[in-house]
C-alpha cells in the first residue's frame, strides 16, 4: 500500500474461483483466448518483493489496454509480420504490449532485463545481437532502462521508445487484422542464445495446442491459482505461467524474479496465502535456495501452509532428487507433501512441454550404472575393474498430449526402450522453424520431428532425460556427463550447486581433458591449495579421470536468462582468458 492508498484504496486480487465455463485453450488465435478470458472474473496479480499486492490485473483491464495498444502500434506504422522487441519486464505493461502486437498482427519478441552479473556494456551488447536477429520495427522498454536499451536500439538501428512515452499516445481508431492459427503469433529466444541467438517461430496453432497440453496434463480444475517467479522473457515463465494462464483462465500471483533472487522465501509465503489449490513452477535451483534459506532452527508450519500446493513444478534444468527430498525436509512441517512435485520436460522449440509427470505421481527415478550411460557397458564392471556406479536419473512424465517421441541413435534409427541416444519429438505444437535461419532449422528438423539435442531414454512410456548431447565430455572414446563431475565437487564440504562447471578442454599435446572450474569463497593460500587438491582427488575417485581444476572467485560463473549454468559459455570465456583463476602454487 502506498503513502496516499487508505484501506478502501488497495487493490484487490481477482479471484481464484470464477462462473465463467472454463475452456481448455481451445481458442484458433491467442487473441481469442484473451477475448474469451476477458469475459470473466479472473486475472494477473503482481506483487512487490515482499509479496504485498501492488496490483489487481483483471482478463477484461488486460484487453482494453491490450487493444488500445495495438492500435498505438498500427498508427506507429507496424503491419502484420512485423516484430516488435519488448523488454519482459514482469508488469501489467509488458502483458498489455505482448497481446497489443498479437492483435496488431505483428509478433512480440520478449527479451531478457539486465542480470546481476555482466554489466552495462554486457546488457547492451545482448540486446543488440538479439535486436540484429529478430529485425524488430521497435523496441519498447521500461523507462527505468531507457539508457541501457535505447543504446542497444542505436546500434541495431532500430526505434527505441519507452512504454510509458508510448502508453501516452492517442489510441487512434483503426481497424485491426483478423488473425488466422497458422500465422506465427510470437518469436521466443531459447536461454541459452547469446552470441548466435536463434529465434523459435511460434504460430497460434502450436502454442494453444501445448497451452492445451498444459491444462490436461496438470488437470487443472476451477480451485486453481497459479503463483510465479519466473522470467516471463523465458519460456517457461512466458508460455508456462503467463500464456497459458490467460488460454486457460487461472488467475496468476507474481513476484519479480529479482525479488525472489532477494527474498526467495517470499515465493512460498505468496502460496501459503491463497486458500485455492496451487500450481507453481520452479527449476531446481529455485527449490534449492528455499531449502537452504530455512533455518533447521525455525518450524517452516510457524510461517508457512503448504499443505494446498497441488502442482510443485519442476523443469528447464537437470531435476535433482537430492534437492527435491531437501525441500521436502525442509517443508514437510509446513504440509508440503512430496507426491506434489510433478516433473517436466520440453523446450522453446516444441513451444514448451514435451512431457510432464501425471498429478500426484511425485519424483520417481531410476538408478543407471555409469557405462550405460558412457556408453562402454560390459556387465557389471567398467575397463578399470572399479565397482559400479550409478546415477539417478528423474523421470519426467508422459509425452503430452499430441507429442510423440522416440529415441534414435546419431544415424537416425530408434532404439527401444531403456536404450539411452537422442530425443526426438513431433507434434502440432513444434516450432514451425528459426527465424530467418533454414540452415540451423534444418540442423534440427526432419519431416516434422525435432532433434531436441537432449540425451535419454523411454521406459514404458516414461521418459528419463540424461542430459545435453553438446554437453558431453568424451575421453577416451567414454563419454563423461559434467553433471555427474559437479555433483561429486558439491560433495566436499563449503561447496554447492551452481559453484562448478565442468567441460572438455584440448591439451598442448592435442588430448582432451575435463576442465573443472570451481568458484571458492576462501581467500587463504593453503587453503585453496587444499581445496583444488581435494577435488581433483574426488574427481578421479568418482570418474578414474584426472582433471585440471581452476578456483574462481565468487559470481563468476556465467548464467543464461533463466538462471541456468551456461557450461559453454565458461569455457569460451575461460579459454579467451576472460575468467581468470586464482594463481595456485602446483
Amino acid at each position: 500500500m502506498t503513502e496516499t492508498q487508505t484501506p478502501m484504496d488497495a487493490p484487490q486480487a481477482t479471484p481464484t474461483e470464477d462462473s465463467l465455463p472454463r475452456r481448455y485453450a481451445d481458442f484458433a488465435t491467442l487473441g481469442d483466448a484473451l477475448d474469451y478470458a476477458a469475459s470473466g472474473k479472473r486475472g494477473l496479480n503482481f506483487h512487490d518483493a515482499r509479496g504485498t499486492l501492488v496490483r489487481g490485473y483483471p482478463f477484461s483491464e488486460l484487453r482494453v489496454d491490450a487493444l488500445a495498444a495495438a492500435r498505438r502500434l498500427i498508427a506507429a506504422g507496424i503491419k502484420p509480420e512485423d516484430r516488435v522487441a519488448l523488454v519482459a519486464e514482469t508488469s501489467a505493461e509488458f502483458a498489455a504490449l505482448f497481446f497489443g502486437v498479437v492483435y496488431a498482427g505483428a509478433w512480440p519478441v520478449p527479451l531478457p532485463l539486465p542480470t546481476s552479473f555482466g554489466g552495462r556494456d554486457s546488457y547492451i551488447e545482448q540486446l543488440r545481437v538479439q535486436l540484429s536477429s529478430c529485425d524488430p520495427s521497435m523496441l519498447i522498454y521500461p523507462p527505468e532502462l531507457a539508457e541501457m536499451a535505447g543504446a542497444a536500439a542505436g546500434l541495431a538501428k532500430t526505434t527505441g521508445i519507452d512504454w510509458a512515452e508510448f502508453g501516452a499516445r492517442d489510441v487512434p481508431d483503426v481497424a485491426l487484422p483478423v488473425a488466422s492459427s497458422d500465422q506465427v503469433a510470437y518469436l521466443q529466444y531459447s536461454s541459452g542464445s547469446t552470441r548466435f541467438p536463434h529465434g523459435v517461430a511460434i504460430t497460434h496453432e502450436a502454442l494453444l495446442n501445448n497451452l492445451a497440453a498444459h491444462s490436461h496434463g496438470m488437470q487443472i480444475d476451477g480451485t486453481d491459482r497459479c503463483i510465479s517467479w519466473l522470467p516471463w522473457y523465458h519460456d517457461m515463465g512466458l508460455v508456462g505461467c503467463f500464456l497459458s494462464p490467460v488460454a486457460n483462465q487461472v488467475s496468476t500471483d507474481y513476484l519479480k524474479t529479482e525479488d525472489f533472487a532477494r527474498r526467495p522465501l517470499a515465493w512460498l509465503d505468496l502460496i501459503s496465502r491463497h486458500k485455492g489449490t496451487a500450481l507453481s513452477y520452479s527449476p531446481t535451483f529455485g527449490y534449492d535456495i528455499c531449502a537452504r534459506r530455512m533455518s533447521s532452527q525455525t518450524k517452516a508450519s510457524d510461517r508457512f501452509d503448504l499443505s494446498r500446493w497441488r502442482v510443485a513444478g519442476n523443469g528447464a534444468d537437470m531435476i535433482r532428487p537430492d534437492v527435491m527430498q531437501s525441500f521436502v525436509d525442509a517443508f514437510a512441517d509446513a504440509g508440503f507433501k512430496a507426491s506434489a512435485f510433478l516433473p517436466s520436460y520440453g523446450l522453446a522449440e516444441a513451444t514448451l512441454a514435451v512431457s510432464i509427470m501425471p498429478p500426484g505421481e511425485g519424483i520417481r527415478v531410476e538408478l543407471v550404472e555409469e557405462t550405460e550411460l558412457s556408453g562402454t557397458h560390459d556387465n557389471g564392471a567398467n575397463d578399470n575393474g572399479r565397482p559400479q556406479r550409478f546415477r539417478a536419473i528423474v523421470n519426467c512424465g508422459k509425452p503430452v498430449r499430441d507429442m510423440v517421441v522416440e529415441i534414435r541413435q546419431e544415424n537416425g534409427t530408434p532404439l527401444p526402450d531403456r536404450a539411452i541416444g537422442k530425443v526426438w519429438c513431433k507434434g502440432p505444437s513444434v516450432m514451425v522453424g528459426y527465424f530467418r535461419d533454414p540452415a540451423a532449422t534444418e540442423a534440427c528438423m526432419q519431416d516434422g520431428w525435432l532433434d531436441t539435442g537432449d540425451m535419454g531414454y523411454l521406459s514404458d512410456g516414461y521418459v528419463y532425460i540424461v542430459g545435453r548431447a553438446k554437453d558431453m565430455i568424451i575421453v577416451n572414446g567414454k563419454n563423461h556427463w559434467p553433471q555427474d563431475i559437479e555433483w561429486a565437487v558439491e560433495q566436499i564440504p563449503g561447496f554447492k550447486a551452481g559453484d562448478i562447471a565442468a567441460f572438455a578442454i584440448t591439451t598442448p599435446g592435442g588430448e582432451e581433458t575435463p576442465a573443472v572450474l570451481v568458484q571458492c569463497r576462501s581467500s587463504d593460500d593453503a587453503e585453496r591449495t587444499r581445496l583444488r587438491d581435494a577435488i581433483r582427488e574426488r574427481v578421479r575417485s568418482v570418474t578414474g579421470m584426472n582433471c585440471v581444476v581452476e578456483l574462481i572467485p565468487p559470481r563468476t560463473l556465467p548464467r543464461t536468462s533463466s538462471g541456468k549454468l551456461s557450461r559453454a559459455k565458461a569455457r569460451n570465456l575461460y579459454l579467451a582468458g576472460e575468467i581468470k583463476p586464482y594463481d595456485i602454487a602446483a
